[in-house]
């Protein structure tokens, strides 16, 4: 099979199913708020998700190494996340929405260290892989107008199991290629020692960031009286400039995966000073345009210098682990300080946390000979 075509195939995979966990992502504190009038139980049923994945990523992860197989776990987890999502549709109240939340974060956490560890097998040229994982991006771009042109918050959980279907699919002519197998013992301490400041800026930062997106749908609801098709459009300016700059990094951007993702991790300190600051929806725009640049810097950066440098699925399995404790810690902070004082302390929150993470990251050291080939 020629690269382009199986570039082509991980493509649409990897679209579909990030569009599938958007479109979801946006209204789920709204609907929350459905099941439960306490800010802070709402921050309970989104971090659900994100805790269930950090299990299942670190094990799954790991367990791909171990038999040098990535499609298996691709398909499973696409299976998975069709079922769960879909199951959404049915949470009527806060116990079920809760199962549904960890269900589905179980069935995501089993094929997304495998997926972008396949990506980048995939591509002898690397810069290669930036475009391809750049669909990422793309599908929670296109996720995510979605949920604002559907409009309605339930049938966004049942588009979202047609989305991992239509994603299943393309994967049923992906090659199952192997790998060597990694049976060292003691290979995930080892990785999360080596790579130690790495992991705690990103988490760091995560925490920040996912305390102000607990609360930033509910904030521009209420206070700034947006309607759901205009919080989808602030959203959309994210990841569109995610998606822009992955690609730009493929031909254009020329500076080592460390210090992208150091500035991705600094970068992200600017979004929230501004968001706090907004008086009205559309003003949110910039700085969320801001967000997705720092985002793709720093998802980019930190995910290739790991793999470069360990074993890949094992390093990604923590890389986005490390992510979802941060998605499981920052709600839970965010519906705490939103319940004790207001939406806008949590932003003073994320920009303290952040400032720190920065401080961190850069203790970080490359550990490869950065080529002229822009990655």
């Amino acid at each position: 099979m020629q690269k382009i075509q199986l570039n082509n195939l991980v493509r649409s995979a990897t679209f579909f199913q990030h569009a599938g966990i958007s479109i979801v992502f946006v209204f789920l504190p709204i609907m929350a708020m459905e099941v439960t009038d306490s800010v802070f139980e709402i921050g309970l049923i989104i971090a659900s998700f994100s805790f269930s994945e950090i299990l299942s990523q670190i094990y799954f992860g790991r367990h791909s190494d171990k038999k040098g197989t990535r499609l298996k776990f691709i398909r499973i987890g696409f299976i998975g996340c069709a079922i769960a999502f879909g199951l959404h549709y049915f949470a009527d109240n806060i116990g079920l929405l809760l199962l549904a939340r960890i269900g589905a974060g179980v069935a995501s956490g089993i094929m997304v260290p495998s997926m972008i560890a396949y990506t980048y097998e995939a591509n002898h040229e690397k810069r290669r892989a930036v475009t391809v994982i750049s669909f990422h991006a793309l599908g929670w771009l296109v996720g995510t107008a979605a949920a604002g042109i559907v409009n309605d918050i339930k049938l966004t959980f049942l588009i979202s199991g047609v989305f991992f279907l239509i994603g299943l699919l393309f994967t049923i002519k992906m090659p199952n290629t192997l790998q060597e197998k990694e049976l060292k013992p003691g290979t995930t301490k080892n990785v999360i020692i080596k790579n130690r400041f790495l992991f705690i800026s990103l988490l760091l930062r995560h925490i920040g960031a996912s305390s102000v997106w607990t609360i930033f749908p509910i904030m521009l609801m209420e206070k700034l009286g947006a309607e759901l098709y205009q919080i989808s459009i602030v959203y959309v300016a994210n990841t569109l400039a995610a998606f822009v700059l992955m690609n730009l990094m493929a031909s254009k951007i020329k500076i080592s995966n460390v210090t992208k993702f150091k500035i991705g991790i600094g970068g992200t300190t600017f979004v929230f000073v501004g968001l706090a600051l907004i008086k009205d929806w559309w003003m949110a725009m910039p700085f969320m345009a801001l967000v997705g640049v720092t985002w793709a810097l720093l998802y980019i950066g930190g995910s290739f210098h790991l793999m470069e440098n360990n074993p890949r699925s094992t390093s990604t399995g923590i890389f986005s682990s490390t992510i979802s404790i941060g998605a499981v810690v920052g709600p839970i902070i965010a519906g705490a300080i939103a319940f004790a004082f207001n939406y806008v302390s949590v932003m003073y929150f994320a920009i303290v946390i952040i400032i720190v993470a920065f401080v961190v990251s850069l203790k970080i050291k490359s550990q490869k000979i950065v080529s002229a080939t822009p990655i």
